[in-house]
C-alpha cells in the first residue's frame, strides 16, 4: 500500500530517533544492525494495535485501547517507534483493524516484540553474515525485516503457526522488499524443508528444548530459545550443538520472557475452590511462603523457573489472599493461607500424590544452600536420555519431557 509522503518521512526521523536510543542504551553497538533498524519501517508491520488504559473492570481486568492510524494518527506513529512490545492479538482472535473494538482483559498471543528485545535475541544468537537462520515466531515480520535487512533475504526462514498472523507478516514483508521463506509451522517441530540451519531462534517460549530443533541445526550452530513453564517462570539459553546431535549451553541472565508456543500452554484448571474441598483438613507449618516465588524480583524470576523443573505440571494462582497450587495431570494440589498471627508466616495444606509445595520447599531449601546462585551459573544439556540442568551445587533438575 503506498504511503503519504509525509507519513514516510515522519516514519523515517522517528526511526532515526529509535536507533539512537537503542544505541545510547547499548543495544545497538553494531553498525550493521543500526542501519537496519533505521532501514526497516515497523509502521508497516503493525496496522493496529492495542495499548492498556488506566481503566478496569469490576473484576480487575485491564482496558485495552484499540489503536491504528484513523483512531489517532499521532499515537499510533509515536507508539510503532517506541522501545514498547505492542500487542496485537488476544486469546487467538484476530481483531478487525478496520472497525476495531475495546477490549477488557485476555491473555496476549501475537505482538510485536520490543525491538531493544529483538536486537538483543539477534546478538545473543551471534547472528553473522553468511548464515542461515530459521526464526520461530513471525509475529508481525518486523523483527523478520530486522534480520532480512541485515543478512539478506536468502538464509532467512521463519515459521508461523497462525495462518492469518502469517498473511499480514508476509504481505508486509514483500511490500518493504524482503523475500525469506515464510510458512505456516508449528515451532515445536521446526521447518526440515530449509534444515539444516547456522542459527534457530525462538520468539516464543518452550517447556523444554523442542528435539526437532537441535536434529535441524548444523553442527556448531546455536539455538536461542526461553524456556517457561506453568508457573511462569523464564530461562533464557543458548545452545551449541555437537556433532552427536546432543547440545549444551549456559543459561542466560536477565529477566526476558516470551509467549508460550501454543502447543505448550498453560491448560485450563477449573476452580480453585474445588480443588481447595478435596485437601484434608490438617494444615502445617510453611517452611517458605508463597513470597519466594511471586515476588517482583530478579531472583523470583529465576526461582520460578527451578521450581517449575521440580513440580513441572503445577500451576499457581491467589483467590482472596490464599494462594493455590493445582498439577492438573496428577491430581495433586495444595492452599497456603496466612496463619494469622501477625508474623508473616504461611500454613499449608496439600494432597494427591505429589506433595507440591513439599517439592517447591525442597527447592528452595538447596538453592538457599548453595548460595542463591543465579542463572549464569547453570548449565542445560540436552541429550538422548532427556534435558536436565546442571549446577556444581546443586543436584540435576529435569526439564519436563518435550
Amino acid at each position: 500500500m503506498m504511503m503519504p509522503v509525509d507519513l514516510e518521512t515522519d516514519a523515517a526521523r522517528l526511526r532515526g530517533a529509535m536507533a539512537g536510543n537503542l544505541a545510547a542504551r547499548g543495544f545497538l553497538d553494531d553498525a550493521a544492525w543500526r542501519a537496519a533498524v533505521e532501514a526497516v519501517p515497523r509502521h508497516r508491520f503493525v496496522p493496529g494495535f492495542y495499548l492498556p488504559s488506566d481503566e478496569c473492570d469490576g473484576q480487575g481486568l485491564t482496558l485495552w485501547q484499540p489503536v491504528t492510524a484513523a483512531l489517532d494518527h499521532g499515537r499510533w506513529l509515536a507508539a510503532a517507534y517506541s522501545d514498547a512490545t505492542l500487542i496485537t492479538q488476544f486469546d487467538g482472535d484476530e481483531p478487525d483493524w478496520e472497525d476495531p473494538a475495546e477490549r477488557y482483559g485476555g491473555a496476549p498471543t501475537s505482538s510485536s516484540t520490543l525491538p531493544s528485545l529483538a536486537l538483543r535475541m539477534w546478538a545473543d544468537a551471534d547472528v553473522r553474515e553468511g548464515h542461515t537462520v530459521l526464526e520461530i515466531g513471525t509475529g508481525t515480520g518486523y523483527s523478520t525485516g530486522l534480520v532480512c535487512e541485515r543478512l539478506g533475504s536468502a538464509g532467512v526462514t521463519s515459521i508461523e503457526v497462525d495462518p492469518r498472523r502469517l498473511e499480514q507478516a508476509a504481505s508486509a514483508l514483500h511490500d518493504c522488499g524482503y523475500t525469506p521463506t515464510l510458512a505456516v509451522a508449528d515451532g515445536l517441530y521446526g521447518y526440515w524443508p530449509e534444515a539444516r540451519f547456522d542459527r534457530i531462534v525462538a520468539a516464543c517460549s518452550f517447556r523444554a528444548v523442542p528435539p526437532a530443533l537441535v536434529a535441524q541445526a548444523r553442527p556448531g550452530g546455536k539455538i536461542l530459545l526461553t524456556l517457561s513453564g506453568w508457573l511462569y517462570g523464564y530461562a533464557r539459553v543458548l545452545l551449541t550443538v555437537d556433532g552427536d546431535g546432543t547440545a549444551e549451553g549456559r543459561l542466560l541472565g536477565g529477566t526476558v520472557s516470551f509467549m508460550s508456543a501454543r502447543t505448550h500452554a498453560a491448560p485450563a484448571f477449573g476452580n480453585p475452590a474445588h480443588w481447595a474441598a478435596g485437601l484434608p483438613g490438617r494444615s502445617r507449618v510453611a517452611r517458605h511462603g508463597p513470597e519466594r516465588i511471586i515476588a517482583v524480583t530478579e531472583e523470583t524470576f529465576h526461582l520460578r523457573f527451578l521450581v517449575q523443573s521440580a513440580v513441572p505440571d503445577a500451576q499457581l494462582t491467589t483467590v482472596g489472599g490464599v494462594v493455590h497450587l493445582v498439577d492438573v495431570v496428577s491430581g495433586s494440589a495444595a492452599t497456603l493461607t496466612p496463619d494469622g498471627d501477625g508474623d508473616g508466616g504461611w500454613r499449608v495444606r496439600e494432597g494427591g500424590p505429589i506433595r507440591l509445595w513439599e517439592s517447591v520447599e525442597r527447592v528452595l531449601d538447596v538453592h538457599d544452600a548453595a548460595g542463591r546462585p543465579g542463572p549464569e551459573t547453570f548449565t542445560l544439556c540436552v541429550h538422548d536420555g532427556g534435558q536436565h540442568l546442571r549446577h556444581p551445587r546443586v543436584p540435576c533438575l529435569p526439564l519436563p519431557s518435550p
